[in-house]
């Protein structure tokens, strides 16, 4: 093993114990394009859309949890929702439920998430797939996964920038804590046959992408990690 490979794997590793700490914090986390075959293999979605997967996505105009505020200040979640919202009562119900939630530190880690989520889905990662999914979801995308090896191909995606992560709805259900974010990126992305045929997508092409996805925990359990369990369109 050279010098390279060796330089090479402590920087994965570094990386994603980073990103681990992140998730693994009480007081929040989480982390395509997916391509077209993906999205057409879950529901149908048509290519300008976020792709589909098994779970709870929570309706972003539907009502929340907690109407309360539980004391908190008017202002208490300044930048990120405006006091007297269904996401301001949502995110005080989720807090009324865990003292250290913080939406911030949330979103700072659901952009890495969601980045480290598109990234391994399409490079067939299962093992990353694995912690940062619910089962259901996990199902499906190794099923994409598998269907790909099949025929052989590969999915090459690299991220230009995410350009929005904003919370668009928050809930407590019981102990378990919802909250849904919106993302706005840009991407690139192209799958190959065995051969080096583009079979979709466009190596030369930046496409705007709006993922909409939910994130649960279990805020009475002793696990800090926010997993995905499903997504939607808007």
């Amino acid at each position: 093993m050279d010098i390279y490979t060796i330089i090479f794997l402590g920087l994965a590793v570094f990386i994603f114990l980073r990103l681990r700490s992140v998730l693994g914090q009480r007081t929040g986390s989480e982390r395509t394009p997916f391509d077209r075959t993906a999205r057409n293999a879950v529901q149908g979605a048509p290519d300008n859309h976020v792709m589909p997967v098994p779970g709870a996505p929570i309706d972003p105009t539907g009502p929340t949890t907690g109407g309360a505020d539980f004391g908190a200040p008017s202002d208490r979640w300044r930048g990120v929702a405006e006091a007297g919202t269904p996401l301001a009562r949502g995110l005080d119900a989720i807090a009324a439920n865990d003292a250290s939630f913080d939406p911030r530190h949330f979103l700072t880690g659901a952009r890495s998430a969601y980045e480290m989520i598109v990234l391994a889905f399409a490079n067939g990662d299962r093992r990353a797939l694995r912690d940062l999914l619910s089962s259901e979801v996990y199902d499906s995308f190794d099923a994409v996964i598998k269907d790909r090896e099949k025929q052989e191909q590969k999915t090459e995606t690299r991220f230009v920038s995410i350009d929005t992560a904003e919370l668009v709805n928050a809930e407590a259900r019981d102990r378990t804590a919802q909250l849904t974010v919106r993302f706005v990126s840009q991407m690139i992305s192209v799958t190959r046959d065995k051969m080096g045929n583009i079979v979709d997508g466009n190596p030369d092409k930046v496409a705007d992408i709006t993922d909409i996805w939910t994130f649960a925990r279990d805020t009475g359990s002793r696990d800090p990690n926010w997993k995905l369990v499903g997504t939607g369109s808007h």
